[in-house]
């Protein structure tokens, strides 16, 4: 069996960790009415911190490069608007 490729973990604060753990926790009670124990809590944000959050962030730099690549269009434009005619 191939092994998957692994990104680069993103290493999350203590009290980061803490919060997302009760936000597992309260969406397994919520939608699934099941109790979920502290080791699956930490199974299921490993697998979020090691395979999901790198995508996630990855996309958030793609969109940031693209919105700063618009920002700097619409300066250059802005810019040439400021010219004062030279007659």
């Amino acid at each position: 069996m191939k092994k998957r490729e692994r990104f680069q973990q993103i290493k999350l604060s203590d009290a980061q960790k803490k919060k997302l753990n009760a936000e597992i926790k309260a969406f397994y009670l919520d939608e699934r009415g099941e109790e979920i124990g502290m080791i699956e809590q930490m199974q299921l944000l490993e697998l979020f911190e090691q395979r999901l959050a790198p995508i996630i962030y990855n996309k958030a730099l793609d969109d940031a490069k693209q919105w700063f690549s618009q920002m700097m269009e619409n300066m250059d434009s802005d810019y040439y608007v400021l010219y004062k005619n030279e007659t």
